[in-house]
This record gives structure tokens, sequence and C-alpha cells, in this order.
């Protein structure tokens, strides 16, 4: 099976490097274009077959592009929505105690959101679901910064390190096989 994954555009938050979790913000209008391109990419591509998202705003409306430009559903799934940050939602991205809570499994960020290993669990157990459920489609997942490096420790083996500095683009495409599990 195929999967790919891909990120919100851009919003107004993104673009003030400001800590984005579960403020539920649409795109900006950059966003909406990075959002077109994608739609515009996955149309040439001509082999998704059905897209999966977060049910937060800035994902909804990057998979609606995709799916008016393609036809393609939009399923709507709840475990993947961005990491909630607790204390730190809104802050500066260089906030003190942000990038090591970040790196700290069993520490819930911003003293009242989610720990790591909580947003692993429900991020794996959709991936469980999709790989399960959809074995016979190519899928696209549309998402969060911080679903997709969830996404990506799924297929790859990272250290702390490499999990804590890893970075998607808005709008961008990883393509994964579940049967390899490798990058393509």
């Amino acid at each position: 099976m195929i999967i790919y994954s891909t990120r919100h555009g851009q919003t107004d938050l993104n673009k003030e490097d400001v800590i984005l979790g579960t403020t539920d913000i649409s795109l900006n209008e950059k966003g909406m274009a990075q959002a077109q391109e994608l739609a515009q990419t996955i149309s040439q591509m001509n082999e998704i077959d059905l897209i999966i998202a977060s049910p937060m705003k800035r994902a909804r409306q990057t998979a609606a592009a995709v799916s008016e430009k393609t036809g393609l559903t939009v399923v709507i799934d709840d475990r993947l929505r961005e990491w909630d940050y607790g204390e730190y939602e809104k802050k500066p991205r260089y906030t003190g105690g942000f990038a090591e809570d970040k790196t700290q499994f069993g520490v819930r960020m911003g003293k009242t959101g989610e720990s790591l290993l909580q947003l692993s669990h429900r991020v794996y157990s959709a991936l469980d679901d999709i790989i399960e459920n959809y074995s016979d489609k190519t899928v696209l997942i549309v998402s969060h910064g911080g679903v997709c490096r969830v996404i990506e420790t799924y297929f790859h083996d990272m250290s702390t390190e490499k999990y804590s500095g890893w970075f998607m683009g808005n709008c961008k495409l990883i393509k994964y096989d579940t049967e390899t599990g490798g990058i393509l």
C-alpha cells in the first residue's frame, strides 16, 4: 500500500513562527495558494484514491482544495488533529522549555497538553486502521507538522535529536510504502 503524507497550507500563525496546535484557524492567502498547487500536483499524479484528513480547519481546507480538483472523497479522522501543546499554544516557537518538552516522550507539552507518547498512540492507531481498512487504495493523509513527524517515525527509526529537528514544509508530499516501510 502507498500512503502519501502532507502538511496543511500556511496559516498566519505559521508565518509568524508561533506554536500552533489546537487553535483552529484557517489558511491564509499563501496557504490557499499552496493548497491549490498541491491539488494540481495530486491531479497530475492521478494515483491517489482517497484523502484522509484532520478535522481542523487548516487541514480540511487543504484537503478540500485537493478534493475539488480531483473529485476524491475526503474522510475525516479526529486522530490526525495536531498535537495539543498545552500552555505553549500561540507562544513564540523558541519559548523556553518547548524544544526540550518536545523530546520527552512522557512529558505533557506545556503542562496541560499531550505527551509525545499520547500523540504517537493516536497517530499510530490511525495509521494501523488506515492500512487495515484501505489496503487496496493509495491514500493521501492531510494533517499537521507534529502529526507528520510521528508518521515519519512510523516508517523510519529516528533518534531523539533527529525527531526534534525533523520538519515538514507546508503542502510538501512524502510517499511511504507500507510493504517496505521506505520513502519512495
